[in-house]
C-alpha cells in the first residue's frame, strides 16, 4: 500500500517537471529590438524600443537590428527609458554624432 503510493507521488513529480521542461521549451525567446505600432490603417511605426524595455505597449512588432536602425533614421521616435538610438548608436539632430575618441 505504501509502495503504491509512493510511485504515485513519484509519478506526479515527473509529470510536472516534464511539463515545466515543455513549457520552458515552447517559451519564445525575447526579441532584441521591438517597434510600437499605431492604431488605425497601416498601423504606422510609433516607438523603437530594445526587447527587454518595461514601457513596450500592447501593440508590438520584433524588428532586426537593421530595421531598428532603419526606423530611427527615418524619425520614428525612440523610447526614452531605453534608449534604443544610444544603443544603436544613431545620431539624432539634438544629440551630437559620437566621435572616434568617445567610442
Amino acid at each position: 500500500m505504501w509502495l503504491e503510493r509512493i510511485d504515485a507521488q513519484i509519478a506526479a513529480v515527473q509529470q510536472r517537471e516534464a511539463e515545466q521542461a515543455r513549457a520552458r521549451r515552447s517559451r519564445s525567446a525575447q526579441p532584441e529590438w521591438v517597434v510600437e505600432l499605431g492604431i488605425g490603417a497601416g498601423r504606422p511605426p510609433l516607438e523603437v524600443h530594445a526587447g527587454d524595455c518595461y514601457s513596450i505597449g500592447k501593440r508590438r512588432q520584433a524588428v532586426s537590428r537593421t530595421e531598428a536602425r532603419r526606423l530611427l533614421d527615418d524619425g520614428v521616435r525612440a523610447c526614452t527609458h531605453c534608449t534604443p538610438d544610444t544603443t544603436l548608436e544613431i545620431p539624432l539632430p539634438s544629440r551630437p554624432a559620437p566621435t572616434a575618441a568617445a567610442r
